[in-house]
């Protein structure tokens, strides 16, 4: 049943079988090899440079002057494995592989955080715009070039006064009197590749006699058009090998055939390309997860405190099991999505006219999941960062040590995409927006719930316990949402915290359900159902504290009281030993030297 077309928040209201999911053991031999080749660049290219990618870019300094030369020589020899061009079709210099292995690719890579910035702002938000929404002219034209990296590609969509907030943008295009080109003029901030990018999407507002008002709209530039300079590199908390400027357009001359997309459509292409790079911001926060337990593994394996090794604390052995018990659940979330992406693209070939709004229309389906995974991943990167510090102790303060390095570059995957505030919003936002236009039956499910919650206990049978727990929680999401509509009606999405505590809620659904669906398809009845059983009884207090902030949100007294029973009752679990089975798991990560299922 693999592939199984689905729709969006369909996991909500639906029962999924488990061998319906897609998981990283499903991942195929040409996928392995994919990640065997990303693996060896790294270890080859990469990690011997990466002092010197931060030296070259920033001059030595910490802060960017402007030269680049190991960054892009880097990027240019990626691109000669096909790298930066895994989607792109091979008539246009691409390697034409699937979505899969973009994403083994991307997790490979995010070992370090400035190459991965040079990486995912070229050949996923710098190059996808234009293979999604470009007319065989521009991709003819510009895709064999950013495939090589001889053209290096950005994304200007971020202005000083418009963030998340991006159709508040001021940058203006106005057509010229003859019709020939588009005049550009504004400036965008916080460009990833900005200092030595030479093609530019760039999105302004269409202006003008002749526009009939605004209309937000998407541009190819190139920087040879003239007029597109940079600011100073800005001086960041991380990923300091990566360039981030201002970018200016000053009277920039923009043919008409450089439109890209439809007038006036503009937002289309960037909250789809957004929808993509926040999935892939999953395997990039997985993979930067096992690298920071790998190093933490290392370290705690040699050195010694009391006359022994730190590996054998139960203190330092709790740290080293969560940090792949919450890896293990992103990984599981982040693969399961990718999985169902694909089950709307059976059947795929870029050789269909329209295969580019194919492509599109199926990662748009799962925007709620990708949010989720973007949140979801961007946490757990950030507690495997600090723990990792933590295990090193006071060395892990210093910046010989690469711990240091990785906890300040992960900070920014929390912003970058659309800050985690404004995807959790989404996420439950759009969840809803489908179920009132009919898409799917969330709300005449919830009410339903609720009057079986009233009619008395659940007489249920489940497998285990842990499906028990799966159910329960998303019982538990379902009551949220009827309680929050009922309160706030088709207000419901400007009450920004309790639509956030709902998030919380469905990510930890998500990543619980998919957790043990690889555990129940993969037969695995040892570290990944041990990690299973450890996730998803925390999980489950935690679904409590944030199920407890939006019920007294939306009712008080002996209604709120009534809601505290029902939610108790569907929290409570079987406890487990998870001393002991942490202990277990910490046992077989220190054996393997890494991350192990």
């Amino acid at each position: 049943m693999a592939g199984q077309k689905r729709a969006g928040g369909s996991f909500l209201v639906e029962d999924h079988p488990a061998n319906e999911i897609f998981t990283p053991e499903d991942l195929s031999a040409e996928h392995q090899a994919v990640r065997k080749a990303a693996r060896e660049f790294f270890e080859k290219e990469i990690a011997p440079n990466v002092d010197a990618i931060i030296a070259a870019t920033s001059g030595g300094d910490g802060f960017g002057t402007g030269r680049y030369d190991v960054a892009v020589a880097t990027l240019r020899k990626a691109a000669e494995l096909g790298f930066e061009s895994i989607l792109t079709p091979e008539r246009f210099g691409g390697m034409e592989l699937d979505l899969a292995s973009s994403m083994v690719v991307a997790e490979e890579l995010a070992r370090d955080g400035s190459f991965a910035g040079w990486h995912g702002a070229h050949a996923g938000i710098g190059s996808l715009p234009l293979l999604l929404f470009g007319t065989e002219a521009q991709k003819q034209k510009y895709l064999p070039r950013l495939s090589s990296a001889e053209l290096i590609g950005a994304y200007c969509l971020t202005e000083p006064h418009a963030g998340s907030d991006s159709l508040a943008a001021k940058t203006k295009a106005v057509l010229s009197a003859d019709g020939t080109h588009y005049v550009l003029n504004g400036q965008k901030a916080w460009i990833t590749n900005g200092g030595r990018a030479d093609l530019f999407t760039v999105f302004a507002k269409i202006v003008g006699e002749k526009a009939d008002g605004e209309k937000f709209t998407a541009f190819l530039v190139e920087r040879a058009f003239g007029g597109v300079t940079n600011g100073k590199e800005e001086h960041k908390m991380g990923i300091k090998g990566s360039s981030t400027t201002v970018v200016n357009f000053d009277d920039v001359k923009v043919p008409v055939e450089n439109l890209l997309g439809e007038i006036g459509r503009g937002h289309i292409i960037a909250f789809n390309i957004l929808n993509l790079g926040r999935l892939k911001l999953g395997p990039s926060g997985v993979g930067g997860s096992k690298a920071a337990l790998a190093t933490s593994i290392g370290y705690a394996k040699q050195r010694k405190a009391f006359g022994t090794e730190i590996a054998n604390f139960g203190m330092i052995q709790h740290k080293l099991a969560e940090m792949a018990i919450r890896t293990f659940a992103a990984e599981s979330m982040t693969y399961r999505v990718e999985g169902m992406i694909n089950g709307h693209l059976e059947g795929f070939s870029w050789a269909e006219p329209n295969a580019a709004f194919v492509m599109m229309k199926a990662i748009e389906e799962f925007a709620a999941e990708c949010s989720m995974v973007k949140v979801f991943a961007t946490e757990v990167l950030d507690y495997c960062v600090d723990e990792a510090v933590q295990v090193h102790g006071g060395n892990g303060y210093s910046s010989e040590y690469p711990v240091e390095r990785g906890y300040r570059d992960s900070r920014i995957n929390r912003i970058f995409e659309g800050t985690n505030e404004i995807n959790r919003l989404l996420a439950s936002g759009t969840i809803v927006k489908r179920a009132a236009a009919g898409r799917i039956p969330l709300m005449q499910k919830a009410k339903a719930l609720v009057g079986e919650i009233m009619s008395g206990p659940d007489a249920a049978e489940y497998a285990s316990e842990e499906a028990r727990l799966v159910a329960n929680a998303k019982k538990v999401a379902l009551l949220l949402l009827a309680r929050v509509f009922e309160k706030f009606g088709t207000a419901m999405d400007k009450q920004q915290e309790a639509m956030a505590g709902i998030t919380d809620v469905l990510m930890e659904l998500f990543a619980m359900e998919s957790s043990l669906f690889r555990v129940q398809k993969t037969g695995n009845k040892g570290t990944g159902a041990e990690m299973c059983a450890v996730y998803l009884r925390d999980a489950m207090l935690r679904i409590d504290a944030s199920s407890t902030t939006v019920l007294a949100a939306c009712s008080e007294g002996d209604a709120l009281r009534t809601d505290m029973k029902i939610l108790r009752r569907f929290t409570k679990f079987d406890p487990v030993n998870t001393i002991a089975l942490r202990r277990g798991i910490a046992a077989r990560l220190i054996a393997a030297g890494h991350y192990v299922v």
